[in-house]
């Protein structure tokens, strides 16, 4: 009787997990460009926390998304007669994300690269960067040349032209998945020798700081081009007719001139005759004054930080949503493993048993990327909400398991046993007699395991969902403010997490009198 019950428990939640995936699928669409004008919106892919000039949140009104490539994508999608709508995505990961169907389009300094062309389709180029080497300023031993970048500490972005040519020249290449400033602040602390970057980033990041200094000459050049999901090629040539009539009737060059960026070898790519930028570059005085002067704390307190509060706000509910419905998730499930390991038959025990060594053995990483981008490989397409969730709650199930187990296991067993002698069955004495004082014992580990999961939600941004640590990121890479900022999503980690904690407390102490008042 025993078994038969748990088992009962664990078919039913292997069959509601298993609803849920299917509610999350996806269904395929044969006609990409038919359906972008049908629903009046291109989603395009691209990751702010990358910083300026791609995609990033505007230093001065951060609420708003800006970028010349934000630019790029709101004309592509004027001329397709929809509107643009951004999707965030983590830039290593564009190309997955884009293969599951998360957008549209991936537009965001997607370099020309045939191993690029093996899982998408890229349109025709529509800029031309140079590799910029940048160094400190002054300093006789920085490399200046690509022969001198042997065994040299350089920094770059990982999966780049830049790192390529690193690779090539025998330099000792470090890598930076965050935003650029990293990679330049490195450079100044003495961390590198210097830096490669295309020369957008080092206009923008190398050239504004007084001590760097962006070295002449170029040590290759790459091209962006957009990238589109293999097999739309109805979509792709869409594009690049539109890309063409933006090149011919010279809005691609006032974007590029806007944000300081027009270029000779631009020029040629576009069959522009005038060569080097002539318009002026108001966008990028824009950005220079809005970070340039570094702001004393009580000028960011004054006039930046209240803006950040509305995306606060959001990164911090969806959070809180995520780890409620994971935890929803976690707890039925771990009460129904520990059950399963410790008084269900043979096969249930050992298949619990297997469950929480395997779950608490992976990273939690690894799970959400086997989930968000393994599952469609048997044909099921979750949504990032649910494949956040699902892997969240999947893994904290096997630590819920094992604070029950413990509890479980606290409990003398001659209480059990009398339980049985007084004629009560196993489920009656679980829940009146046993579950009440493991439940007291289970709970101080439950809440630190959920105040634990509500940091972990973090690792949801790589599934296009801009919490509160992703929400984070973006807004310092783009105000170049990581101590105050930083500070800030802290103390909204802390007051989201003490109100359970105080609960907890509050749980704990009502069920030590109640148990007293039993005994």
């Amino acid at each position: 009787m025993r078994g038969s019950a748990t088992a009962t428990l664990i078919v039913a939640m292997i069959g509601s997990l298993a609803a849920a995936a299917l509610a999350g699928a996806a269904e395929p669409t044969a006609d990409a460009l038919a359906r972008i004008r049908s629903s009046g919106e291109l989603r395009w892919g691209a990751d702010a926390q990358g910083g300026a000039p791609y995609v990033f949140q505007d230093p001065m009104d951060p609420n708003h998304l800006i970028g010349f490539e934000v630019d790029v994508a709101a004309a592509l999608a004027a001329e397709l007669g929809v509107q643009a709508r951004p999707v965030q995505g983590q830039w290593d990961l564009l190309l997955d994300l884009l293969g599951r169907g998360d957008f549209d389009i991936a537009l965001n300094g997607i370099e020309v690269a045939d191993e690029k062309q093996r899982v998408c389709a890229l349109t025709r180029p529509y800029y031309v960067a140079p590799e910029r080497l940048t160094v400190r300023r002054g300093d006789a031993a920085a490399p200046r040349s690509l022969a001198t970048l042997r065994a040299r500490r350089v920094g770059t972005l990982p999966g780049s032209l830049a790192e390529r040519i690193l690779t090539r020249a025998g330099a000792e290449v470090r890598t930076y998945d965050g935003g650029q400033n990293e990679i330049y602040a490195d450079l100044l602390l003495g961390r590198t020798d210097a830096v490669l970057l295309d020369a957008p980033i080092s206009l923008y990041y190398g050239e504004i700081e007084p001590g760097l200094e962006t070295v002449p000459g170029a040590l290759g050049e790459v091209r962006y081009a957009i990238a589109v999901p293999l097999g739309d090629e109805t979509l792709r040539a869409a594009l690049d007719t539109a890309l063409a009539r933006l090149a011919t009737d010279g809005r691609l060059r006032a974007i590029y001139e806007r944000w300081g960026l027009w270029n000779v070898e631009t020029a040629a790519l576009l069959g522009d005759p005038h060569g080097e930028r002539a318009g002026v570059a108001e966008a990028l005085e824009a950005w220079r004054t809005a970070v340039g002067r570094p702001l004393s704390l009580r000028e960011r307190i004054r006039e930046r930080y209240p803006q950040t509060l509305g995306l606060f706000a959001r990164g911090a509910l969806l959070t809180l949503a995520l780890s409620f419905v994971a935890m929803a998730l976690a707890v039925p499930l771990g009460v129904v493993l520990a059950l399963a390991r410790k008084y269900g038959p043979p096969p249930l025990r050992w298949l619990a048993i297997g469950y929480i060594e395997f779950v608490r053995g992976t990273p939690l990483l690894v799970q959400l990327i086997m989930l968000y981008f393994g599952l469609p490989e048997l044909g099921i397409t979750l949504d990032p909400f649910v494949a956040g969730a699902l892997a969240l709650g999947l893994n904290y199930a096997a630590a819920e398991a094992e604070n029950y187990r413990a509890g479980l296991e606290s409990v003398p067993v001659g209480q059990l046993e009398a339980s049985w002698s007084l004629g009560l069955p196993t489920w009656q004495a679980l829940r009146h007699v046993i579950g009440p004082q493991a439940v007291r014992i289970a709970i101080p580990p439950a809440t630190n395991d959920f105040i634990a999961l509500l940091k972990d939600s973090s690792l949801v941004s790589l599934v296009t969902l801009t919490e509160l640590t992703k929400t984070y990121l973006n807004l310092a890479n783009a105000m170049r403010d990581h101590l105050g900022l930083g500070l800030m999503v802290a103390l909204w980690y802390l007051l989201i997490g003490l109100p359970f904690s105080w609960l907890a407390r509050r749980a704990e102490a009502r069920l030590g009198r109640h148990l007293r008042s039993v005994g």
